[in-house]
């Protein structure tokens, strides 16, 4: 299924990216050295990998296609869609019964490097936020850990050729550590997931598109508008009770000096609103 990673894999594509990034030259397959100082195992030899090394019929049926990346699904997972305002998909996360995986995909340079700058950015921002941040080695490098007293948030990155991998682990405080279970099923994620880059040039650091399966697309039209209807049955059922409620009581003829006090109508309910296109859509895969 997975064919061998290729030293000259850049020779065949198109140098479309230098014009929108800057002047970057020729890729030349860099030494083992200049690769991030936090790297361990043997991560080379395994995932993540681009589209033209594998087999893309044999992995596209095995996970997750996603456009421009290909993500295999943990066991027992499901997939939350987070849409942009817009109404086009933003993050996919895959939640897992430890906490939240989210495997993204963005343009970068030839040459190695620019997660180490991500990372570093990263960094600063947690520590601004007042968390505390820790630099870790994992199999492809560095791996950012922040813990804040309610969350643990771990931050992988990959480099490849024209593209980088950030992948985001979120988890209830304690649970995001290195040797925790959340953290191997991510990196078994990364290791599994395919990127389809593509030749179209991008800026480097865009997120490459996101482009929904035809089934999940479906079952999110189909939460959207389940949501609508009840969200419209209630805004029914709170003006029918509303217009049930009884005239405001007076005062017997008899007794027209006695001052009577009008009862205000019981105040409406707001209807609770329902999840929108914007909002985060959970759905079982």
């Amino acid at each position: 299924m997975f064919g061998r990673r290729r030293k000259d894999r850049g020779s065949n594509i198109e140098a479309t990216d230098a014009a929108s990034a800057g002047d970057l030259g020729a890729y030349d397959e860099p030494a083992d050295e200049e690769y991030d100082e936090y790297a361990t195992g043997s991560a080379a030899d395994s995932g993540p990998y681009d589209i033209d090394e594998v087999d893309e019929e044999t992995v596209t049926a095995s996970r997750l296609d996603l456009g421009s990346v290909l993500v295999p699904l943990p066991a027992g997972g499901q997939i939350q869609v987070e849409m942009a305002p817009n109404g086009t998909p933003q993050n996919v996360h895959l939640v897992t019964q430890f906490g939240r995986i989210t495997v993204s995909a963005y343009a970068a340079p030839k040459s190695p490097g620019q997660w180490r700058e991500v990372a570093a950015e990263l960094a600063e921002t947690l520590r601004n936020d007042k968390a505390e941040v820790s630099i870790e080695s994992g199999p492809w490098g560095r791996e950012l850990h922040g813990r804040t007293a309610n969350a643990d948030l771990r931050f992988i990155g990959v480099d490849g050729f024209r593209w980088m991998i950030r992948c985001v682990v979120a988890a209830p405080s304690g649970n995001a550590g290195a040797d925790s279970e959340l953290v191997g099923i991510a990196r078994s994620v990364i290791s599994g997931t395919v990127i389809r880059r593509g030749s179209e040039p991008h800026p480097v650091r865009t997120p490459l598109p996101i482009v929904l399966p035809e089934a999940l697309t479906r079952q999110l039209v189909a939460a959207q508008e389940q949501q609508q209807q009840a969200a419209a049955q209630q805004q029914q059922q709170a003006a029918a009770q509303q217009q049930q409620q009884p005239a405001p009581r007076t005062a017997p003829p008899e007794q027209p000096a006695q001052q009577t006090q009008q009862v205000p109508p019981a105040r409406q309910t707001p209807p609770r609103r329902g999840e929108s296109g914007s909002a985060m859509q959970q759905l079982g895969f």
